[in-house]
């Protein structure tokens, strides 16, 4: 029986059969600009994150919007990652397709187009998808029950985002009732994202704002669990309120996905101290002056839209400036390095939004190349 085709192997087809390999060489050897990660640095992270969540008996449950590669998820889930959480239905499918099916949906899944393709999904797999209305507990009840399954949904809170989900106490159980209503789907937990602790720079204020906003999410798992509702997740925390979010009693598993990568955004603007892992290589295309230094990715090949890509290794420098396809930065003093055709590699400003720019990234060890993996995620935004 023929066997149809992951997203991976689908863009794999598009390559040009006779590119050179360019395992074990230097990424000085690399055509840019070039998504690079670190697998030392990224292994060091990944197994920071699993030591304290064991350290404070919870699970992780990495998002995965971030990486969107297979690859990568299989790594996490060998460290000790119990399942993924996905940002779209999209990511699901891909990592589905890898052989991960337990991935929690961050989000509401809505419409029609969705639901067909959800009832796809749960032939394979077995997602959790957020709620936080009736109407969408009507779509989705349908929808698993044309496919003959049972759906497993958690209810969002509201615990301080202000963006989607219920408000804590009464009307997480209120909605917890609804659920038990409808036979398509089970009652799994709640979820939430303290997002609005994760900018705070003072350790023990931060400490307390997550503590706060978590408490109002176990506060909610309680009382569904009181009115007799088993209570099998109770998730939170990403990296920007990590290790705190990890500490809360009550919590069964985090999400903190972006600190196997960080970046300037992670590290500057959510004051998280893990080493960077995700870098731009780019290449030196002119010097038409002594202080000026212009390489050949752009915003098409990195973002600036949270925090700005740092470069390493150059001298001392005033500015640096991202157009379309190019960058410049300008230089303290007249400085004959780079030459032109140097490469330059820089930490990606914000993850997220510089991996899907991408169709492979390129791991890493002390320099060499060890792999080229496809982003089998990218575009998986629907």
């Amino acid at each position: 029986m023929e066997t149809k085709p992951t997203a991976a192997q689908r863009v794999m087809d598009t390559r040009t059969a006779s590119s050179p390999s360019l395992i074990g060489q230097p990424k000085s050897a690399l055509d840019t600009p070039a998504l690079l990660v670190d697998l030392d640095v990224m292994e060091t992270n990944i197994a920071r994150i699993v030591a304290t969540c064991r350290a404070h008996g919870v699970s992780w449950r990495p998002h995965a919007k971030g990486h969107k590669t297979p690859e990568i998820a299989h790594k996490l889930m060998a460290a000790g990652a119990i399942g993924l959480t996905c940002a779209k239905l999209g990511e699901v499918e891909v990592f589905a397709d890898a052989g991960i099916g337990d991935c929690v949906i961050a989000n509401q899944v809505v419409g029609a187009a969705k639901m067909r393709r959800l009832t796809a999904v749960l032939g394979h797999a077995d997602p959790v998808v957020a709620v936080d209305s009736i109407p969408n507990l009507d779509e989705l009840n349908a929808a698993a029950m044309q496919a003959g399954k049972t759906l497993r949904v958690v209810i969002e809170v509201n615990v301080g985002m202000d963006r989607a989900g219920v408000e804590p106490g009464a009307p997480v159980l209120a909605l917890a009732r609804e659920i038990a209503k409808r036979p398509g789907l089970r009652f799994a937990g709640v979820l939430a994202w303290e997002s609005h602790a994760a900018r705070i720079a003072d350790p023990d204020e931060k400490s307390r704002v997550v503590a706060a906003a978590i408490a109002k999410l176990t506060a909610s798992a309680r009382a569904c669990a009181e009115a007799g509702f088993k209570v099998e997740i109770v998730s939170c925390g990403g990296t920007g309120t990590f290790p705190y979010c990890a500490q809360q009693p009550g919590v069964t598993e985090i999400q903190a996905g972006g600190a196997i990568f960080s970046d300037m955004h992670y590290r500057t603007n959510f004051h998280a101290d893990f080493p960077p892992a995700l870098t731009l290589l780019a290449t030196v295309t002119s010097r038409p002056t002594p202080t000026r230094i212009v390489m050949d990715a752009g915003r098409k090949a990195m973002s600036s839209d949270m925090a700005m890509p740092s470069p390493i290794g150059l001298p001392p420098f005033k500015a640096m400036k991202i157009s379309a396809e190019h960058s410049q930065v300008e230089l303290d003093e007249p400085n004959a390095a780079p030459r032109i055709g140097d490469k330059v590699e820089m930490v990606a400003g914000y993850s997220d939004s510089t991996v899907y720019l991408h169709e492979e990234i390129v791991a890493v060890r002390k320099g060499r190349i060890e792999a080229v993996w496809i982003i089998a995620g990218r575009g998986k935004i629907k």
